[in-house]
């Protein structure tokens, strides 16, 4: 007897596999917000890096991790991860862009909208670290679930080298945020 297998489409509906799944798919959606990042400061001169930013939003990601019972500091690493893994992209697509003009975007996305989707994003990436303490508590079984979903999001989201550098950057501290 066969094994029967879900249609591609009906898999990328579901998002990216195991029991870290959707807290990769939450990674996978922050890294795409990253390319509106880029587009945004592409040619305005704007700087990619944003230091004041970045120590704001992870003074605000270490209030909402006390609050919901994650370690602060812990919570605020694994953003950092998100930082850095943001400006891996954004450096890659200004390269990109640079040498083929023709690629590069031709309307500048609002920063002021990117942030608030940042912001959604930040509250439901904490969620999802709420939500996997569990797993994430064995070094073993985070690694094999971090790998299956890591593994799914590439194909699912058909992400490119850049992309797939900037995920392995991204979940850097997944296995390692302990949960108070």
């Amino acid at each position: 007897m066969a094994a029967e297998f879900p249609a591609p489409a009906a898999l990328a509906a579901s998002g990216s596999l195991g029991r870290l799944g959707a807290l990769t798919d939450l990674v996978v959606e922050r890294l795409r917000v990253g390319d509106d990042v880029a587009a945004a400061k592409f040619g305005t001169g704007s700087p990619i890096d944003d230091p004041a930013r970045e120590e704001q939003v992870l003074n605000q990601v270490r209030e909402q991790a006390s609050a919901l019972g994650l370690a602060p500091d812990a919570a605020a690493a694994f953003f950092r991860d998100q930082i850095t893994a943001s400006k891996v992209v954004q450096r890659g697509l200004f390269a990109r862009w640079t040498a083929h003009p023709g690629q590069a975007p031709t309307t500048r996305p609002d920063l002021g909208e990117i942030r608030t989707q940042l912001d959604r994003l930040t509250t439901e990436l904490l969620a999802q670290l709420k939500a996997t303490v569990d797993v994430r508590a064995g070094r073993i079984p985070c690694t094999v679930q971090l790998k299956l979903a890591n593994g799914s999001a590439v194909v699912l989201d058909r992400l490119d080298a850049l992309h797939r550098q900037a995920l392995g950057i991204a979940v850097h501290s997944v296995c390692a945020v302990s949960p108070a």
